[in-house]
């Protein structure tokens, strides 16, 4: 008997892996383009070519240099999307050390959770950003902010930390200190002057394109969010190769609607264009639909990235039929599913035909799969595409680890050069998620055919998908515990017409004890990012569980589904 064919796939690429480091790249680019325009940020009126781009970032190197970071140094950067949050990507690798990428909605809780765990040594923030106060709550982490410093810092909570740096996106130049204890990006700029152009060029030769450049934050299958470090390596290939996918050359402009601080705007987004010679486009510091509509517009725009929740807020804006969308071709949809007529809407009436959907995860630098703008509607709406070139796949049992069959349901697994290093101080956690032959445990779930297209159809793991953020449960409920009225807590996602997925909660609460489902959300005001406050909260008396004693969450969500169904008149989902 002829055994069934494996789902397994590898894909070789008719052009070999980079083997620059990423400003050794640039550079190259730089040669090549330099009158080109690289970014232009609208919300900042400000536009530099590659020539500019290069200049101000070898400016901002020497100054890190100046002011004591070094290879291998971990620099945070906590900011919503602007040209110096560019510039601070691009300068640390070209002093080869590690950025680290901090999610502007965290709160305190969170930011000490990122600084201890990631052990960062610098610090770049913006003063604040509508309801987040970044500079009152790295004082309330650091006290020792308040008081003048002859140069680092000396925090006992915090032992690694040396300077946190404030930069106004407004003016940058310009910025005040707003207390005695932070350096101003001036500061930095001025610092520059006591290093040699040769130093930093030297430090730069001395790179390796496999030395660890970023670090990001992701859960991995459970739990607390964990530091993904990644290297030159997988980041630079993994943007290269995914705009060649999309066709991308020296005369496209993206417009960047994305996060920076998520891999989908600093690798796919950023990086990809930087990796052809490009154009970046920044419509608002913060997604904004009728920002994003005027820069496609103005900058003519051929490529838009976003989630599927960005293109639909972009179509049903009121004004969306009196912008011009005629000039663009292409962009990655990714982040979360994608329904056809979505698909549709986006080809046809923002003019996007060869718009492509991409799935991939932090760990793997991140795409692994992308259609193509040859691909039928039904593959470019049902499946994610095949792997990149350079790129292995396979689905595997999730019980026996063997290969299953084509067609067949199995865990999603992935190897290859976009395989990340690890997650930063935890073996444990690296060991668990890459096995010792390389390959990473996506944790997804998901079916192959034989061309090596890959459906997806659940996930092993329970993190949430909120509109392309991605939630952890683990942490919510955590936090939730913290509440003194609380005995027992369980949080998991439902469907969510216009987010994907909405957070849930069930609460059993302390005997005696009574609350309200808005005292929980006040609560989680100010202290947990805005999208982790559960949409949905229940009070129960006790919880499904296993004769065992643990939760059982898949049952509290049927029955939740089934009680949600019923008050919206739905029958297959919220």
């Amino acid at each position: 008997m002829i055994q069934a064919q494996k789902s397994y796939f590898h894909r070789g690429g008719d052009e070999p892996l980079l083997g620059a480091t990423i400003p050794e790249h640039f550079a190259e680019v730089v040669q090549r383009f330099p009158d080109h325009e690289a970014i232009v940020s609208l919300p900042q009126q400000r536009r530099l070519t590659y020539r500019e781009l290069s200049q101000v970032v070898d400016q901002l190197a020497l100054g890190l240099l100046g002011i004591g970071f070094n290879r291998g140094d971990r620099i945070g950067v906590w900011s919503t999307d602007n040209l110096e949050w560019l510039l601070v990507q691009m300068a640390t690798a070209r002093i080869g050390a590690v950025l680290v990428n901090i999610n502007p909605a965290y709160r305190s809780r969170e930011l000490a959770y990122a600084l201890e765990r990631s052990e960062i040594h610098g610090v770049f923030t913006i003063p604040s950003f509508r309801s987040s106060n970044y500079v009152e709550m790295l004082v309330e982490l650091l006290p020792e902010l308040k008081n003048e410093t002859d140069g680092d810092l000396n925090s006992k909570a915090f032992p690694h930390l040396r300077r946190v740096v404030v930069f106004d996106p407004a003016n940058s130049a310009a910025t005040q200190k707003p207390y005695p204890g932070f350096a101003a990006w001036s500061e930095v700029l001025a610092a520059a002057e006591g290093v040699s152009t040769e130093s930093l060029d030297a430090i730069t030769a001395s790179l390796d394109r496999d030395d660890a450049i970023n670090i990001q934050y992701t859960s991995g299958t459970t739990g607390f969010p964990k530091a993904v470090l990644l290297t030159h390596h997988n980041i630079l290939n993994n943007a290269y190769f995914s705009a060649k996918a999309m066709h991308f050359t020296e005369h496209d402009r993206l417009c960047i609607p994305v996060p920076f601080y998520h891999c989908f705007g600093m690798v796919l987004a950023n990086l990809l264009c930087l990796s052809v010679g490009a154009c970046m486009v920044i419509p608002a510091e913060h997604f904004d639909a009728p920002a994003v509509l005027h820069a496609i517009e103005a900058e003519r725009c051929t490529a838009v990235h976003g989630v599927p929740t960005m293109f639909i807020a972009e179509l049903e804006h009121p004004d969306f039929k009196n912008y011009d969308m005629s000039s663009l071709r292409t962009g990655i949809m990714a982040g979360a599913p994608c329904p056809a007529p979505l698909m549709k809407r986006v080809m046809e009436e923002m003019h996007c035909s060869e718009i492509l959907i991409g799935y991939g995860e932090t760990e793997a630098s991140p795409l692994t799969h992308l259609t193509t703008r040859d691909d039928s509607m039904q593959r470019r709406t049902e499946t994610v595409g095949k792997n990149l070139p350079h790129q292995e796949v396979k689905i595997v049992n999730i019980e026996t680890g063997a290969t299953v069959p084509l067609g067949e349901i199995g865990e999603i697994c992935f190897r290859g050069y976009h395989i990340m290093q690890g997650y930063y101080g935890q073996p444990d956690k690296t060991a668990e998620t890459v096995n010792q032959s390389g390959w990473l445990y996506s944790g997804d779930l998901g079916t192959m055919d034989a061309d090596g297209y890959v459906r997806i159809t659940g996930r092993r793991k329970e993190m949430i998908i909120r509109g392309g953020e991605n939630i952890y449960p683990k942490e919510i409920e955590e936090f939730l515990f913290s509440h003194p009225k609380i005995a027992q807590v369980a949080v998991f996602g439902v469907p969510d017409e216009f987010y994907g997925e909405a957070v849930m909660a069930w609460i059993q609460l302390h005997a005696g004890e009574q609350a309200s489902e808005e005292e929980m959300r006040e609560y989680c005001k100010q202290q947990i990012a805005h999208f982790k406050i559960p949409k949905h909260i229940w009070f129960v008396k006790d919880f499904p569980m296993t004769v065992t004693g643990k939760l059982q969450k898949f049952r509290m969500r049927e029955i939740a589904l089934e009680k949600l169904n019923a008050e919206t008149g739905h029958t297959g989902g919220i």
